[in-house]
């Protein structure tokens, strides 16, 4: 039989976590521990919380994002799992945020710097200068009327160079773009 393990409630205030999808199995025989205005529960053990969502993001103070499982499951409804201490504290006011790009997948994300994976190398930001770089970087990834400006051989190659340099330096885009 589970323990009643439970948190304190203003534990998750202000946070910041990614959780990974986890098939449904994972919380068979857990008992439900709470259960949101919008609809998801919640399932705490010593090990960590699992959420059971339709949406994730920002929730009301903090920002909880799932990475989904590849292939993605088809449900609208995931269930996401959290280690207890890959909640991170939040604010506005402090730089927290690194910007990780996956070339890839043409993909860009935030994470906080007591991630474990920071390397120390990307520029730490607040959420809000955060925001609008990713804003730049997928308006990059996106668009290519931005490059006509621009004389290169693999708009690729190009798009990579800029998004480097918004990832790892001071540099307003417009510096960046007259600088190549």
């Amino acid at each position: 039989m589970q323990k009643n393990f439970k948190p304190h409630p203003n534990s998750f205030k202000n946070t910041f976590c990614v959780f990974h999808e986890v098939l449904s199995n994972e919380i068979e025989g857990l008992k439900k521990q709470f259960e949101s205005k919008a609809g998801s529960t919640y399932y705490y053990t010593e090990a960590g919380m699992y959420r059971v969502s339709n949406h994730w993001g920002r929730l009301a103070n903090s920002k909880w994002r799932l990475i989904a499982m590849e292939p993605e499951t088809p449900s609208k409804t995931k269930i996401g799992f959290a280690a207890w201490n890959e909640f991170y504290q939040d604010n506005a006011e402090e730089k927290l945020y690194y910007i990780e790009a996956n070339f890839e997948k043409n993909m860009v994300t935030y994470q906080h710097k007591k991630n474990p994976n920071y390397d120390q190398k990307a520029i730490l930001r607040t959420s809000f200068e955060t925001t609008k770089r990713i804003k730049q970087i997928r308006n990059l990834q996106q668009l290519t009327s931005w490059a006509k400006h621009f004389d290169y051989e693999d708009i690729d190659d190009l798009r990579k160079q800029i998004i480097t340099e918004l990832i790892y330096t001071e540099k307003t885009l417009d510096e960046i773009k007259r600088q190549i």
